[in-house]
């Protein structure tokens, strides 16, 4: 008897019970995957229409045995694939609410922003259980971005020469014509021998707001998620006092939870209706020093409040002298979807907009501040 076909094996897999005509029949643990893909992917709507029919025989699959049975069989990558597609586009909620599979699953993302979504439904063993994924998640993405978040406050690069070799204060345009005399044309390389360096300025000379004005509707949960995680990071920066407001149709100011990214996250609540007008009044109430303060507000643009007073209090902030950034998205991708013809309107009031990652959003708040 010949061994099966890998190629083939995952054609099968891919395409399901209607390719076995073509493909080898799954055996052993290709069987295991394909009844793993057929317990998540078969409750598509849209199998139907194409008609497409899973496997004849009832699956005996709990969400908890599909959970063990995908991490024996799956990679990693795969898995978080698969855990995403449960909770997101099939809402399959037990993987956040059911307490042996909290005890079992692996903390990512996907699965805080579904905690996140979903622990209004938890009682208070299945909660503090979900509370350990919050915490691992927030403690990795703290770990990533303070660094990056930190370095931005490092000082500012000035034109002066330094002898102090770091790559993020490589001057680039100097080291090219420093080096003008290396290069190879029948190579069409430049060696490079001597690097040229630019120095850093001190900050922290003048106190500055930050307030972040975060939209918690559902579909910002990444932008909430990363804006607590920011915060946290710039707490304690010389030079810097932040804030952190959450909205949807009423404000929270969430700054005495800001040094606990964990606790202020299980305080936020996902969804809702939409003022943006509402908390950037809150906004600019909180502000000291107009010339020293950054409003940041983290939203779509899918106003639900007054349209016009948002525009006023935008317009009215920037006539004062301070920074305001309109921002669709704050997460590692900053993929936007948001209201461009709200967005423009306050572009045209002299409010920045766009999207930006933490670190870019450190950036923009460290250049002011230089």
């Amino acid at each position: 008897m010949t061994a099966p076909d890998p190629g083939l094996q995952r054609w099968r897999l891919i395409l399901g019970e209607p390719a076995e005509a073509c493909t080898d029949t799954p055996q052993g643990d290709a069987l295991a995957r394909d009844a793993a893909l057929e317990w998540l992917y078969g409750r598509d709507p849209e199998r139907a229409k194409r008609d497409v029919r899973g496997g004849s025989g009832p699956s005996r699959l709990t969400t908890f045995d599909w959970l063990e049975e995908i991490h024996r069989l799956f990679p990693k990558e795969t898995i978080e694939r698969l855990e995403r597609d449960a909770v997101e586009r099939f809402e399959i909620l037990e993987v956040v609410t059911d307490p042996a599979v909290l005890e079992r699953i692996e903390p990512n993302a996907t699965l805080l922003r579904a905690v996140l979504r979903t622990k209004h439904l938890m009682n208070p063993q299945v909660l503090a259980l979900a509370r350990r994924i919050v915490a691992a998640v927030v403690e990795e993405l703290t770990r990533r971005l303070a660094k990056e978040v930190r370095r931005c406050f490092t000082g500012v690069r000035s034109r002066r020469p330094s002898l102090f070799r770091r790559a993020a204060d490589l001057d680039f345009h100097r080291t090219i014509r420093a080096n003008l005399v290396h290069y190879q044309p029948d190579q069409r390389r430049l060696y490079i021998e001597r690097p040229r360096f630019t120095s850093r300025t001190r900050r922290h000379i003048d106190q500055w707001q930050l307030v972040l004005v975060v939209d918690q509707s559902g579909s910002m949960a990444g932008s909430v998620i990363h804006s607590a995680v920011t915060a946290a990071c710039l707490w304690g920066l010389p030079g810097l006092r932040p804030h952190l407001v959450v909205f949807d149709t009423a404000v929270v100011d969430l700054t005495a939870e800001v040094s606990d990214p964990v606790e202020l996250l299980m305080k936020v609540q996902l969804g809702g209706g939409t003022d943006i007008a509402k908390a950037v009044d809150y906004a600019a109430s909180l502000v000291d020093n107009p010339r020293r303060a950054i409003v940041a507000v983290i939203t779509d643009f899918y106003e639900g409040g007054d349209e016009y007073r948002l525009v006023a209090t935008v317009r009215e902030l920037v006539q004062q002298g301070t920074q305001v950034l309109g921002l669709a998205a704050l997460d590692e991708e900053a993929n936007p979807d948001y209201d461009r013809a709200l967005a423009q309107r306050l572009a045209d009031v002299g409010a920045h907009v766009g999207a930006m990652t933490p670190g870019q959003l450190a950036t923009f708040v460290a250049e002011r501040m230089g």
